[in-house]
């Protein structure tokens, strides 16, 4: 059984992102510290960037603690301020994405419920993504993804003659 107590000053922060626009360090803490029905991470975000596209999820709840620096959250096409301290509250269903809007990393807490399966739309984009059989943060590999568009939506019998 792992230890219930971790620093936050000894995880190990691994580089996540993509392009220009999504770059983030994160370290996974639920499975340091056992953890079974909620998952944590360490985000860190370098000035300007944002560590996911906005989304919402339709099984997981999340809730950030802002730690350090400045940011901004767009919830539900709102802008929010963002400061050390804050607690940010993102029910299902509501889309949400945070940006580091300081000149210092802004590094937060994301603790979430692991429900699974997991359906996430980006609405930005008009995809959508599904994973199941795993939890979401879990290091295993999900037994089934699939990221697709709305628009390209079938009917439910097609292809079953």
């Amino acid at each position: 059984m792992p230890t219930p107590v971790i620093n936050l000053d000894r995880l190990s922060l691994k580089e996540h992102g993509h392009g220009e626009r999504f770059a983030a360090r994160i370290a996974s803490i639920a499975p340091l510290i056992g953890a079974e029905q909620l998952g944590y991470r360490l985000v860190e975000l370098a000035p300007g960037k944002e560590a996911w596209p906005y989304h919402k999820h339709h099984a997981n709840e999340e809730l950030f603690i802002i730690l350090t620096g400045q940011g901004e959250l767009r919830f539900d096409e709102e802008l929010h301020p963002l400061h050390p301290g804050d607690l940010v509250a993102c029910p299902v269903g509501h889309a949400h994405a945070m940006r580091n809007t300081g000149n210092e990393p802004m590094r937060y807490l994301a603790i979430s419920t692991m429900r699974h399966p997991e359906v996430v739309e980006y609405p930005d984009s008009g995809k959508f993504g599904c994973a199941a059989g795993r939890a979401p943060g879990s290091p295993d590999e999900p037994t089934f993804v699939h990221f697709g568009r709305v628009s390209d939506a079938v009917d439910y019998w097609e292809g079953e003659e």
